[in-house]
Parts: C-alpha cells; structure tokens; sequence
C-alpha cells in the first residue's frame, strides 16, 4: 500500500517529482561507519559489506525493512552505495560511506584539499585554476567557491557543538583533532548530529 501511495504522488504531482520537491519525503542517509579508503571499498565492493541492523525510523521493529539495492556515486569513480528501504514509512535509507560528501560529487578529503588551496594561494582566482584546470574561469571560481562555503556552513555549526573549540575553520580543527583530514574525522567527532548539520558533513535527515 505505501509503495502505491508514493507512485500516486509521482503520477499525480508530476511537476513536482521532477522538481524533486518531494523526493526529499522518500529518502534520507545513515553514515556507514568505516575505516575502508575510496580506493579499497571499490576494490573490496564496500557496499555488498554494508549492513543496517535495525530500521532507525522504527527500532522497536515490525517495518520489515531489507535491503533495496544499490545506487551509483560517479565520483571520483565509479562506486555504488548500499540502500534499505522501510515498507512502513515509505522511505529508501542509503548506507553513505564516512569519506563520501553528503549531496555533493566526491570524497570529503577531495572537497578538503581543495578549500587548503584556497587558503593558500594568493587569490581564489589561482587557486580555481589549479583545482580545477579543465574548467573554464570563471566557472572553476564557482566550484571551488560552493565548496569553501559548504565547509564553512558545516564548521561554524559543529564549532557550536564544542564549546572548547576557538574558531571555526580548518586549521583550528586540525589542532582540535590532531589529525591533517579534518571533515572524515568530523563524520565520526560529530556522529550524533549528522542528520543536524549541513551539508557536505551531515547527512540528508528523515
């Protein structure tokens, strides 16, 4: 019955579907809490490994979740993402890996490396062109500038989360940790408030 009633609204609303104005309603991530590197869960198929225990919409039990299969990440290449799906609430759960960004193309250590340049460089303008040679400026300038907006959103939230922390930006944070990656160790710091926290760190919530 829940499968009809989410095909009806797609029937019924299609303008809206593909708005994806209420895509939204029918999925939402969990992190996939593990230590496999990008390169390694494509070698080991990562996501034949993934496993959800119990529904996080209904603990208690009785949804009949299962497993929904896979869908596919492009990049940075290629990889697939385990999916569940509750009959109850009608809704898909996609298992995201801890180095993948959340609603946005690639790894969070790429997205990273690429907000370092910016600070490094003298001009943003020099730091797009070498991030992103093969575009063309000033649509290089756009991407990186979505990406050090995004980590800035996300760090000045989780910045929030612990008072002992002094300012919200990478270097801070690499103190902080004591580690060099800081959004993967974020993933793992912040775990309990993932579904409250933007993207690319948090994950899309129920």
């Amino acid at each position: 019955m829940g499968r009809l009633v989410q095909a009806a609204f797609f029937i019924l609303f299609p303008t809206a579907a593909r708005a994806r104005l209420i895509a939204s309603d029918f999925h939402f991530q969990i992190r996939n809490k593990t230590e496999l590197t990008f390169e390694e869960y494509r070698e080991q198929e990562g996501w034949k490994l993934a496993r959800l225990d119990y529904c996080p919409l209904h603990p208690e039990g009785g949804c009949g979740i299962s497993r929904h299969g896979t869908y596919m990440r492009k990049f940075p290449e290629p990889s697939l993402i385990a999916r569940y799906y509750c009959s109850v609430a009608c809704v898909s759960i996609s298992l995201l890996p801890d180095f993948f960004a959340s609603r946005l193309p690639g790894t969070l250590d790429e997205v990273e490396e690429a907000v370092n340049v910016a600070e490094d460089s003298s001009s943003l303008e020099e730091a797009a062109e070498v991030v992103r040679p093969d575009i063309l400026y000033p649509y290089n300038l756009r991407w990186l500038l979505r990406r050090i907006r995004y980590v800035r959103e996300a760090l000045v939230i989780i910045a929030g989360l612990f008072p002992d922390l002094v300012y919200p930006d990478l270097k801070s944070f690499r103190q902080w940790l004591g580690c060099e990656k800081v959004l993967c160790a974020l993933r793992e710091k912040a775990a309990a408030y993932l579904h409250s926290i933007p993207m690319i760190v948090g994950l899309i919530p129920p």
